[in-house]
Order: C-alpha cells, then sequence, then structure tokens
C-alpha cells in the first residue's frame, strides 16, 4: 500500500511522493538514527560548556578574591615592590 508521507518543513507542511511500506520505514529510519546522533552531539557539547561554566566561576571567584586583597586565594597582595 502506497502512502504520502508529510513533514513539517519551515512551518508548511511537504508532502512526498507516495511510498511503500518498506521505503517509508527506511526513511523513518534514517531520521531517527540522524536525531541520535545529533542528540549526543549535543550532549558532548553542553557537558564541554558545562565544564568550561565551572572553570570560568572558578577563575571569576579567584579574581574576586584578589581584587578584594584575600591573600590567602593564592594571590598576592597588591602593594608596592621593596625597591621603590
Amino acid at each position: 500500500m502506497a502512502v504520502k508521507l508529510g513533514f513539517v518543513c519551515g512551518g508548511a507542511i511537504r508532502i512526498v511522493r507516495a511510498m511503500n511500506e518498506a521505503e517509508r520505514l527506511t526513511l523513518l529510519e534514517e531520521r531517527y538514527a540522524h536525531l541520535q546522533r545529533h542528540v549526543v552531539q549535543q550532549d558532548k557539547a553542553m557537558l564541554r560548556l558545562g565544564e568550561e561554566l565551572a572553570r570560568l566561576r572558578q577563575e571569576i571567584a579567584l579574581l574576586r578574591a584578589r581584587e578584594s586583597g584575600d591573600t590567602a586565594a593564592g594571590g598576592l597582595p597588591d602593594e608596592r615592590p621593596p625597591h621603590y
């Protein structure tokens, strides 16, 4: 039995040529595989962004501690060198 397969493209439904069940199933499997790969790529990107965000927050905390004059945070005190 041939069916017409429609899908949303830019807000409009596009009708593709009539397909038999095997072609339709193959097309759907290909789309599903593409979406699975896309989800994995997004997960990896989100993980990298989360790690970068944590690193940047740590760096900001260190810079704020230095700015406030807290030498215990590993920063150097903001004072003139002895040769002045």
